[in-house]
């Protein structure tokens, strides 16, 4: 930026990958990834597209029983199969080491996704998250400027202990970064907000304004005669910051009124805090409301990760040992496939009436029709998030989507679907992975064998990270088959 406040180049027509668009206050916006981010002189020495280093951790609550992993994608994960060439499924990993005796499995479960270790108290997981050796190990000294350090994010109810909702954790087990489980505040975390005058009417301001304001005169320059960018450039930061507005529109339902109506409410419906979760006995909630939010939160955290505004953190679909009682007809590929009505169905009220119970009622011998069609929506909806980074506006300098590019873990809190047995239940816990730029193999089932935290520290030797996990006595084996 010049005096101005007018974004300059390199020289050669050529801007920097990190190019920003910053405006009064705390407002940033990072910009699309552009032609003219790419070195262009014909005398440049020849250099690998710049792809920057990124680690994302996806839990969704309950799990998958591992006799159903073995039914590939002709079972409840079909909805992940359009992305099965970008992804390795793994297969019989042991997180046994994680329980705590004496706590809750699914607790324990989930504390040790992305950690293989087993909660140090009910605010602390028992190590550091694979996302987090990560970023210090690629970033000791920081990420670049103007970066949200680590995102945490999700859509999620069950909230007694943080490790059932919370996913990226620091070296010391303390939480990376606080939870953003609303829309709009998961966008102020990402770009900022505007300062409120004085004498502004809250309930109207963000109504009437828009982060985009502060940012007007860059967006004059980057789309204006004296540009360094090319038309087709410049047509993709306009459109680009089309989908912002698109996208905090939403978050704060910033639809037109007329004059004089009354404030309209914010987007989000559905229950946070501790509405969310009234003493363990769950809430009830249709499929439209949950799949609204989760959609907009994962929309949110993707365009994120696309601008370049963060590159480390953890998205939630769901809670360890969720408890919600879910109603409504579930379609996929544009066909009813089940309805919901977990109370009805279970004919119980309170937490005995919740989508949980399917899970404890798990039968390898029984088709568990219910439990199938909860996985399913489960698989579609982080399906969702995982296209949103396999999109043509996620397409990097390297021609690789930002999915192919990073490395994107999904994984949850139970294995063997079997509760009454903790070791069952914490045996065979859904992994699946990324190929992290070509790091690992994709496009397969894989039946690894290992513990999660030997599978863990493969993914770490692979991404050139020195850290590892757990105990530093413990005799490490690795899991060299997942490696391409």
């Amino acid at each position: 930026m010049n005096e101005n406040n007018t974004p300059t180049d390199n020289g050669g027509g050529r801007i920097s990958r990190r190019a920003m668009l910053k405006g009064l206050g705390t407002v940033t916006i990072g910009m699309p990834f552009l032609e003219e981010m790419l070195a262009s002189s014909v005398l440049a020495a020849p250099q690998s597209p710049e792809v920057p280093t990124r680690a994302f951790n996806v839990f969704f609550g309950l799990g998958i029983p591992a006799p159903l992993q073995t039914e590939g994608y002709d079972g409840v994960l079909e909805p992940l199969k359009p992305l099965s060439d970008k992804l390795l499924v793994m297969r019989n990993i042991d997180q046994i080491r994680c329980d705590e005796s004496g706590i809750n499995a699914h607790f324990d479960g989930a504390s040790g996704a992305f950690t293989a270790e087993p909660p140090d108290g009910e605010a602390k997981s028992g190590g550091p998250s694979i996302d987090q050796l990560i970023r210090r190990g690629h970033y000791p000294k920081g990420l670049p400027s103007g970066m949200v350090p680590t995102l945490n994010a999700g859509t999620f109810f069950r909230r007694s202990r943080v490790s059932r909702y919370v996913h990226s954790y620091n070296e010391d087990g303390t939480v990376a970064a606080a939870m953003q489980e609303r829309p709009r505040d998961l966008f102020e975390r990402v770009f900022g907000s505007l300062a409120m005058p004085k004498d502004a009417d809250p309930r109207e301001w963000h109504i009437k304004r828009s982060v985009l304001d502060a940012v007007v005169e860059q967006y004059k320059y980057y789309t204006g005669d004296r540009s360094p960018l090319g038309a087709g450039s410049k047509s993709r930061v306009a459109d680009h910051l089309d989908r912002v507005r698109e996208f905090e529109k939403r978050a704060y339902a910033m639809n037109d009124k007329p004059k004089g109506a009354p404030p309209l409410p914010p987007r989000s419906q559905i229950e946070h805090g501790g509405e969310a979760d009234p003493g363990g006995e769950g809430i009830d909630i249709t499929l439209q409301e949950l799949t609204e939010e989760w959609r907009l939160m994962a929309d949110l955290y993707a365009l994120a990760i696309q601008m370049d505004r963060v590159r480390f953190g953890a998205i939630t679909f769901l809670a360890a040992g969720e408890r919600i009682r879910l109603t409504g007809d579930y379609e996929y590929n544009g066909q009813k496939i089940y309805q919901f009505n977990d109370a009805k169905e279970l004919n119980a009220t309170g937490s005995k009436g919740c989508s949980h119970e399917w899970w404890h009622q798990f039968n390898v011998n029984k088709g568990n029709e219910a439990l199938r069609a909860h996985a399913h929506m489960k698989m579609r909806e982080i399906g969702y998030f995982l296209k949103r980074l396999d999109s043509p506006d996620a397409q990097e300098a390297n021609g690789k989507s930002i999915l192919e590019n990073s490395l994107i873990t999904v994984s949850t809190e139970s294995g063997d679907g079997r509760h009454s047995d903790p070791k069952r239940e914490l045996s065979g816990v859904f992994h699946a992975i990324s190929g992290a730029n070509g790091r690992f193999k994709t496009g397969q089932f894989l039946d690894v064998g290992k513990e999660g935290l030997d599978v863990y520290n493969t993914m770490l030797d692979a991404m050139e990270v020195r850290s590892r996990l757990g105990p530093k006595d413990r005799d490490p084996t690795t899991a060299d088959s997942i490696r391409a």
